[in-house]
């Protein structure tokens, strides 16, 4: 196997490996009324040691599901905005198609992706304290886009190297370098 072709075969497992990370993030935005009741049955149970050890989480988690509950039945129209959150994953999972087809072309969506995660992070320390979330939550929420990031940063660091290859290849015989490989 070739330099390019191993390249392109890491790009796109670490793109794999990043678009279903989002897609699953996507989808577990629209059952947040169900996922948080499981979550505080599971967390509360009597094997649980979170009730005792984490007292602040047990009581975050049930102070999210009683307002999840409540707007589900009182507003249930507000929970529409968690399900375009959800729509939103799944869209921007279908944007890094194009890198997955052609690095070296849609490099800017891998940029883009890194930009997204970067974003997080003043998000949620300025808005995160707006709406009442406790810190170590924020903190939770900005791991997102620390994590979000390393795949994206190896993928971009292979493709810069493909971009070389397949200059020098280019350079080297123009006809034999077919486009989008």
């Amino acid at each position: 196997m070739s330099e390019r072709q191993a390249l392109t075969r890491g790009i796109r497992r670490w793109l794999v490996f990043f678009i279903v990370c989002l897609v699953l993030s996507g989808l577990t935005a629209f059952p947040l009324v169900t996922e948080l009741r499981w979550t505080e049955d599971l967390l509360s149970a009597s094997a649980s040691p979170v009730p005792e050890h984490f007292p602040g989480l047990m009581e975050w988690i049930t102070r999210v599901r009683e307002g999840l509950d409540t707007i589900d039945r009182e507003q249930p129209f507000m929970l529409y905005g968690t399900d375009w959150l959800a729509f939103a994953h799944l869209v921007i999972a279908v944007a890094f198609y194009g890198p997955y087809r052609d690095p070296v072309r849609n490099i800017w969506v891998i940029e883009f992706g890194m930009i997204a995660c970067a974003g997080i992070i003043p998000l949620a320390l300025i808005c995160g304290p707006i709406r009442g979330i406790p810190f170590w939550w924020s903190v939770i929420d900005m791991s997102f886009g620390v994590f979000g990031v390393i795949p994206l940063l190896m993928v971009r660091r292979m493709i810069k190297r493909l971009e070389v290859l397949e200059r020098a290849a280019t350079a080297a015989n123009p006809a034999a370098v077919p486009a989008g490989a």
